[in-house]
């Protein structure tokens, strides 16, 4: 069919393309891309692979709860762009990216179905986690999905839930985690370090005095994880281990909650720039010491134990 002759979708479908027809699909907000995500992409690239065809990821941008209840709408674990950079990483072809507008959550389910997977995507298989909702007032489940499928003659094959130490994997749960500080569990549960990304500002300079320079992150677009110090990575000309410090400054009387990054091995000016920070472990929480030689003492160890972070493989995954 040619590309002017697709059916109109009720709102923009980023990187569609009528190559994207007749592939198998996966639907979801997939925030976070975690190991629940990453088993449906794995599963989506075999049936690709088995019975021909594209891997597509269908993702939404905002999310869905952004437009119906903004003032309760949890804060994104990831920008749009990792997002879609890891699903692609763990299986997709391609993926779609779905404007969300008041138009496209008014669909009843069946019109979903019929519009979006059979008109547009003209979708050979569907894969899905076991508690997929679609529609207006989320009012399609797994049951009625299977029933549409089997009318159309569409596959569905659905991915059970994973647990990981007995913790079922999701995204609220992951925020949770963050919130607490318990960085660790966290990624355990993503499979991948928990990125935050933000430019690079200015600051008090007061690191640089003492030998620790930090870049100062602003404008941070996703969930900023419970105060503390931790350990991460950076990836620039190459990866470099990273002390992060999320919170006040208590030693120097300092109440306002900042993000300094302290980049090991690393000289070169980043102001301006978006930088993307890897975290991986927490190291400690935010402390008061009783002056700036004990200060320095510790963020000495901070950094010891940041590059032992670095250097063991299973920290960070992904």
């Amino acid at each position: 069919m040619a590309a002017n002759n697709l059916p109109r979708l009720p709102t923009e479908l980023i990187s569609f393309t009528p190559e994207c027809r007749r592939g198998f699909v996966a639907i979801g907000n997939f925030d976070g891309v975690h190991r629940g995500h990453q088993a449906m992409m794995a599963l989506l690239a075999q049936r690709a692979r088995e019975l021909g065809g594209r891997a597509l990821a269908m993702t939404f941008d905002p999310h869905p709860w952004e437009l119906l209840r903004p003032s309760g709408a949890p804060p994104s674990l990831m920008t749009l762009e990792h997002r879609i950079e890891l699903l692609k990483r763990y299986g997709a072809d391609e993926v779609l990216v779905c404007r969300t507008t008041h138009e496209l959550l008014k669909l009843s389910a069946s019109d979903f179905f019929q519009q979006i997977i059979i008109e547009t995507l003209d979708a050979s298989g569907l894969i899905e986690g076991p508690n997929f909702f679609f529609g207006r007032e989320r009012e399609g489940n797994i049951t009625l999905l299977k029933q549409l499928c089997e009318k159309a003659g569409l596959s569905l094959d659905i991915v059970p839930p994973i647990l990981v130490a007995d913790q079922l994997v999701s995204s609220s749960v992951i925020r949770s985690l963050l919130g607490a500080g318990q960085m660790k569990e966290a990624v355990d549960l993503l499979g991948h370090p928990y990125q935050i990304s933000g430019v690079v500002g200015t600051g008090m300079q007061r690191g640089r005095t003492i030998g620790f320079p930090t870049a100062n992150l602003t404008q941070c677009p996703n969930l900023i994880p419970a105060h503390g110090v931790y350990s991460g990575r950076i990836r620039l000309d190459r990866s470099y281990p990273a002390a992060i410090h999320i919170g006040p400054n208590p030693t120097f009387g300092e109440q306002e909650s900042k993000i300094e990054v302290h980049i090991l091995d690393f000289t070169g000016d980043l102001y301006g720039q978006m930088l993307s920070v890897d975290l991986q472990a927490r190291i400690r929480g935010v402390t008061k010491f009783a002056d700036k030689e004990a200060l320095l003492t510790q963020l000495h160890r901070d950094c010891q134990e940041a590059r032992a972070h670095f250097a063991n493989p299973s920290i960070h995954q992904g």
